[in-house]
């Protein structure tokens, strides 16, 4: 075996030129994979933490039932003390309470049909980008107030601004007339334009006053600094609230069920691309193979007629390529480990991104995802793949006849 590896070796640099020019090939393309797959997967990670940073947050605690039929009913007693306790056990998340209904907000001069989302102001910052998207007056103080703030798209429709009172008209918990007289104090530009056309928030207390909620709420919101936080900020909640069969906690999955399916769909359409890439190097590696036996035709004619077998010499071309492929793919990931590690550190943005971070109040960076299986993951199909480009070269000396072999010239 070792003899086989040394011939591989020497028969491996007899064309330098042709053999570093392959191996480049592959360095190439296996640093550009690394980047593009570790950059992919962080672009995934901000496109999920601002998606449910925005306010769903990551994972919430509902009453069964409430995530398919949202109706003010399906409420949960205690919300703020669960909240509270919560938040004392897990004091690594940001976590505020809500509750949720719909009414119809009427101006002097018009009236729409709305969803009013009571919201803890000391704690909803945390969970929600909503509060940092204030363009006029202030976001919510004090949890009784009969304030609101609103969207841009709802101040222009109801034709009201800053300071301006409108009428909440709607149906509570026990069945009962819900009506409210509340102060605009701010006006958000998230923009989406059905975020700010139909979605206003009030402090919770005062929302529980008006809709005869008493003490219930309907969600309390978890949100984790990072998307790999998930699954333990879930075991956690759910070994908190064990002894209440009526709630559930949905993660970020269950929540947004949209969004998983759009990261398939441009992981999908990523990898058409990565595979043309893939495609090219296989076939150079194939072409470099080939033009290898081809030339050797009658030393390996000779070799035959002395008694090596054909599969000997199938191995023998088969681990010159593994040893290329192995070249390719050590410095290729070491390469793509230091490009991708830069830019995790640094940050990598688009033209024309830090406009659109600044409007919308997200971060104005892409930070690649550094990890074994971002960098093993392209490199390795890479790898397999000029294994494959080998076989055809290696089944042509099956065919080899040592007399024909001898004569070419």
């Amino acid at each position: 075996m070792m003899l086989i590896l040394r011939m591989a070796w020497r028969n491996l640099w007899r064309h330098k030129r042709r053999t570093w020019l392959t191996s480049t090939a592959m360095i190439f393309s296996n640093v550009l994979l690394v980047f593009l797959i570790s950059l992919q997967l962080g672009s995934y990670d901000m496109m999920i933490n601002n998606t449910l940073r925005s306010f769903s947050g990551h994972l919430q605690v509902q009453r069964a039932g409430y995530n398919e039929s949202p109706k003010l009913r399906e409420s949960i007693a205690a919300i703020e003390p669960l909240a509270a306790e919560l938040r004392s056990a897990m004091p690594e998340y940001a976590i505020s309470a809500r509750a949720a209904g719909f009414a119809l907000a009427s101006s002097e001069q018009r009236s729409i049909g709305i969803q009013v989302i009571g919201v803890q102001p000391d704690f909803e910052t945390g969970v929600s980008t909503i509060p940092g998207l204030v363009k006029e007056g202030r976001y919510l103080q004090d949890s009784y107030a009969p304030e609101i703030v609103i969207g841009a798209v709802m101040a222009r429709n109801l034709k009201v601004q800053n300071g301006d009172e409108i009428t909440l008209l709607g149906s509570g918990r026990d069945g009962s007339f819900a009506a409210g007289v509340v102060t605009i104090v701010g006006i958000f530009d998230s923009g989406s334009q059905d975020m700010d056309r139909s979605f206003a928030e009030v402090p919770l207390g005062y929302f529980q006053e008006v809709f005869a909620m008493e003490d219930h709420g309907h969600s309390v919101v978890v949100a984790v600094e990072q998307v790999d936080q998930v699954s333990s900020a879930v075991a956690a909640a759910r070994a908190l609230t064990a002894q209440r069969q009526e709630l559930l906690i949905l993660d970020w999955n269950e929540l947004h069920p949209g969004l998983r399916q759009a990261i398939q769909a441009d992981m999908s359409s990523a990898w058409f691309m990565y595979a043309v890439l893939i495609i090219l190097v296989a076939f150079s590696v194939l072409n470099t193979q080939l033009m290898s036996v081809l030339e050797r035709t009658r030393e390996f004619g000779v070799i035959t007629a002395l008694g090596i077998k054909p599969g000997n010499l199938a191995s023998l071309v088969m681990l010159e390529t593994t040893l290329m492929a192995l070249i390719g793919l050590l410095i290729g990931v070491f390469l793509g480990w230091l490009v991708a590690l830069y830019f995790s550190i640094a940050g990598f943005s688009y033209p024309g991104m830090d406009e659109v971070a600044q409007r919308f109040n997200l971060p104005s960076r892409i930070y690649p995802s550094v990890g074994w299986f971002s960098l093993m993951l392209g490199p390795s199909i890479v790898f397999l793949f000029c294994l494959l480009a080998s076989v055809y070269p290696a089944l042509r000396l099956f065919k080899l006849r040592p007399v024909e072999a001898m004569r070419a010239v």
